[in-house]
């Protein structure tokens, strides 16, 4: 048996995550306090302002979170064979194989979420029901070429980004198409497209300044759905800002391992159902470990 363990993004938060960890791991608490300037306990658990669903809140509380309860694992002495994250959720998954440690990764969340959330205005939508084939066909037929997709959740569950009136326009043609549904997104941005470019390009200065470690256990990245390279760490992470989150080719290359066995680490169970869809329809994606040499 394969142990898998994977770790959510944006989408996963929610009042109260956490709760059952924080008095468990007062240090670690004491040093995301001061790295964060503020409290992560009154971030969590209090929500003033619906500071959480704030997207320079949001990345530094999952990242928390997840790692605790990644340390929660440990101490009950289980630990993985492999990790994958989705978006964020991948430096839980670094963090989790000793790439960096919960300060460094911390500090690198904290920034990708301010620079994230001080990007330029845009938007993203879900459109389930539709292959990525079929998307890019509406999108070609509309003349929508300021859209990218930006998820590719699930075989039809994908999400994209871009100007929030392009977006919009689509709405209908998708529908025609008889998509099951369209659904906007309660970003401020288009995040993982083009849109974040400048973002990424300003999150390589800080990113390049923070000591990796070769991680201990295989880490997919979203990028190409192929485990990190030690040397690659910084420019793989930089490429995930502007490229599409490739969650169903990561969860397919981890279904050709030996008796694949997945667990969520941290709040929520969005991935548990992704991943029991792209199971259930997807076959295994092979060969990519055994030629990597990782595994």
């Amino acid at each position: 048996m394969t142990s898998i363990y994977v770790f959510p993004g944006q989408g996963s938060q929610h009042v109260g995550m956490g709760v059952d960890l924080f008095a468990k791991y007062r240090d670690v608490v004491s040093t995301a306090d001061r790295v964060l300037g503020y409290s992560i306990v009154d971030l969590c658990l209090q929500n003033d302002g619906n500071r959480l669903d704030r997207t320079e809140y949001t990345q530094p509380a999952l990242f928390v979170v997840s790692a605790l309860s990644y340390m929660a694992k440990c101490d009950a002495g289980v630990e993985p064979d492999v990790a994958a994250g989705h978006s964020l959720g991948e430096y839980s998954a670094l963090f989790a194989a000793g790439a960096f440690d919960f300060a460094t990764g911390l500090s690198l969340v904290k920034k990708r979420g301010e620079l994230m959330s001080g990007s330029a205005p845009g938007g993203m939508a879900a459109v389930i029901g539709l292959t990525e084939d079929e998307i890019m066909g509406i999108l070609r037929v509309e003349g929508a070429n300021e859209i990218d997709v930006a998820n590719l959740n699930g075989p039809r569950q994908i999400v994209l980004a871009g100007p929030v009136d392009d977006l919009a326009r689509c709405k209908g043609p998708f529908l025609a198409a008889k998509a099951k549904n369209f659904l906007p997104l309660r970003v401020s941005a288009a995040f993982h497209s083009r849109y974040m470019t400048g973002v990424a390009d300003e999150f390589r200065t800080f990113l390049s300044k923070a000591r990796m470690h070769t991680p201990k256990f295989p880490v997919i990245s979203n990028v190409d759905a192929q485990p990190h390279e030690p040397e690659a760490i910084v420019e793989k992470l930089v490429a995930q800002i502007v490229s599409p989150v490739r969650w169903t080719d990561t969860i397919r290359r981890l279904m050709s391992l030996d008796n694949p066995r997945f667990e969520e680490v941290g709040p929520g169970k969005v991935l548990s159902g992704l991943i029991r869809q792209i199971r259930k329809t997807e076959q295994p994606l092979m060969g990519s470990f055994d030629d990597r040499g990782a595994a």
